[in-house]
């Protein structure tokens, strides 16, 4: 009988982009990277549809999945990852699991438990309790939320910049910077330009580096901006500590928080002041490896 070696797929769609990585043992059979368009995780049949055609996609001609694991962008509740992951095993007829991408985290730094933190674009933080339920804080959008996420550090420096031109005070670098990055001519003119965003979270996000420059040219409004956002991403681990899941180690990842020193150093040192067991380990390698560790700990029931 010819040996058969199982192969696990795991998949990170993102929020702009997706990456699908799949493993036979330690041999490597795809590694597919694409946008993320058309990923539409509140429509289960939409959501399995496109992830059965993109590791159709993906995979070599005649190799079919032994096990897929899927870190979804807005699956943001367990009852919404497992409408998404029934229908795509009914597709594949493999084991299926589906999570939300920030419960990539962990897995992929190698630890069996421990919080997955994001600071993106936007912020969001998971874990899991003793009894293996997963707990999701933050993550709730550039309007009303993502503190520390690059939209959210746009949104407070407009905020601040208001509340600086109210008091009569002169324009400072951060006014400068975000002026010039939203193309408008003074300060007041900012609620126009953030109000008449379609994608909020993107379009305000992609400012964010204003804030970091303006916090290096000086501004301490942007470097007390900065700081708030440090501090409310240590705010999610708090949160998730007080509902008794484990915080040991933090693992951290995300263009943002990883980019920018300034935001790091003062999520690092609020996260110290609150919870000093906590380690914060940036994640080094890339979130799919976390989906695939997922993929084959579905086969190990079958394999062992």
């Amino acid at each position: 009988m010819q040996d058969y070696t199982p192969v696990a797929v795991g998949i990170d769609v993102g929020g702009t982009k997706t990456h699908l990585r799949a493993r036979a043992g330690t041999g490597s059979v795809a590694d597919h990277v694409r946008t993320s368009s058309g990923w539409r995780p509140h429509d289960p049949v939409a959501a399995a549809a496109w992830l059965t055609a993109l590791v159709h996609d993906a995979l070599p001609s005649g190799t079919r999945p032994s096990a897929v694991a899927v870190g979804g962008h807005a699956c943001e509740t367990p009852r919404q990852c497992e409408a998404v992951r029934v229908v795509l095993q009914e597709r594949l007829q493999v084991p299926c699991l589906v999570v939300g991408d920030a419960e990539l985290l962990v897995p992929a730094a190698g630890l069996d438990n421990g919080v997955g933190l994001v600071a993106g674009t936007g912020s969001v933080a998971v874990g899991r309790l003793a009894d293996g339920s997963p707990v999701q804080v933050g993550g709730w959008g550039a309007v009303l939320g993502d503190e520390g996420g690059g939209a959210g550090l746009v949104r407070e420096a407009a905020r601040a910049l208001w509340a600086a031109h109210d008091r009569g005070e002169a324009p400072d670098a951060l006014a400068d910077r975000l002026v010039a990055a939203f193309g408008v001519s003074e300060v007041p003119a900012l609620g126009a330009a953030l109000e008449s965003a379609t994608d909020v979270s993107a379009e305000w996000g992609r400012h964010a580096p204003a804030v970091f420059a303006a916090a290096e040219d000086g501004s301490l409004i942007a470097r007390e901006v900065i700081a708030d956002g440090g501090r409310a991403l240590a705010a999610l681990v708090v949160r998730l500590s007080e509902r008794g899941v484990f915080v040991d180690d933090v693992v951290m990842a995300g263009s943002t928080v990883l980019a920018q020193p300034s935001l790091y150093e003062a999520f690092a040192s609020a996260l110290a002041a609150a919870l000093p067991s906590a380690r914060p380990r940036p994640l080094d390698v890339a979130p799919v490896e976390g989906a695939v560790a997922l993929a084959r700990s579905l086969l190990r029931p079958v394999t062992r």
